[in-house]
């Protein structure tokens, strides 16, 4: 999976270029870090100086994209594994939704161990120093991109 979806997030941030250059607001793509994390995945903390677009993706198929900034710690970290840490969060989408992703009904204890164990996840790392209209730009466009199932029209 991890080749699949560095392929698409290369392409997806190639792309993005384009329309950063579009808004007139143009940045080197070398400066962006890109993990991949497969499942089982581990989230880890959000390195200093970045912030960040993150992506949970189920069988190749967008979950949840979602923002955190250079002071956002937490949210980057841990809300999404945790239906209680936030009023909108992954946790939460499967808890009320698990049909949409065609799974059983979980138990609210044990969604953030099933997220871990199978999604896979993409980090998209950018400088600060990029601002934060970069950053929502970014997490718009790859929600248009990738229709995620828990945002959007997708949701509704």
């Amino acid at each position: 999976m991890t080749k699949i979806l560095g392929e698409m997030t290369t392409a997806a941030l190639r792309d993005f270029a384009k329309v950063g250059a579009l808004a007139e607001n143009e940045f080197e793509l070398s400066k962006i870090k890109v993990e991949i994390l497969d499942r089982p995945h581990r989230p880890s903390g959000l390195p200093t100086g970045r912030m960040a677009v993150y992506c949970f993706f189920l069988d190749g198929q967008a979950l949840k994209i979602g923002i955190a900034g250079p002071n956002s710690g937490p949210r980057y970290l841990s809300q999404h594994y945790n239906p209680n840490s936030a009023g909108s969060n992954l946790a939460k989408s499967i808890l009320t939704y698990p049909s949409k992703i065609g799974v059983a009904p979980l138990h609210t204890n044990f969604v953030g161990t099933w997220i871990k164990e199978h999604t896979d996840r993409i980090n998209i790392l950018l400088p600060d120093s990029f601002g934060r209209p970069i950053l929502s730009m970014l997490e718009t466009f790859l929600q248009a991109r990738w229709k995620p199932i828990y945002e959007g029209r997708q949701s509704l």
